[in-house]
């Protein structure tokens, strides 16, 4: 679920950059809904690609159970994006992550979200254990 009380940039401990396309624009001359989760999506693979994760090998994989944005007011190209994380909880088989966009040099989110990955066997899809060298690298940043 949305904290709305994580609004400021201090409220999160990783940040990717990600500057903006010009066909990420939708016809009203904002970024369009779906690039939002998209960049969501990418600040994660990137932190779990950092801690370790092998996406193309490793039988043990995430999957996203549930996503949530909430839009606080437009971004467009050509800005230049900081896409904030923050663990939030970290279960037996799902990690939950605190999510928000900043236009660089600002203080105050453009927009937040909450993402939950659930951890799945590759084959079976059926949830699985957190690898030990994720779940360390999610509470380090708990």
């Amino acid at each position: 679920m949305i904290n709305n009380e994580w609004l400021k940039r201090d409220d999160y401990r990783y940040f990717y950059t990600i500057p903006t396309r010009w066909n990420d624009n939708d016809q009203f001359g904002h970024l369009n809904n779906v690039i939002y989760y998209r960049l969501y999506e990418a600040v994660i693979i990137q932190y779990v690609t950092e801690a370790g994760i092998d996406w193309m090998q490793d039988r043990v994989i995430p999957f996203t159970a549930e996503s949530q944005c909430r839009f606080l007011r437009a971004v467009s190209f050509p800005d230049v994006l900081d896409v904030g994380l923050r663990v939030t909880k970290v279960g037996r088989s799902s990690v939950n992550y605190a999510l928000a966009l900043f236009r660089q040099g600002e203080d105050e989110a453009a927009a937040i979200g909450h993402w939950v990955y659930v951890y799945v066997d590759r084959e079976t899809q059926r949830p699985q254990p957190i690898p030990e060298a994720i779940r360390q690298a999610m509470q380090r940043d708990f």
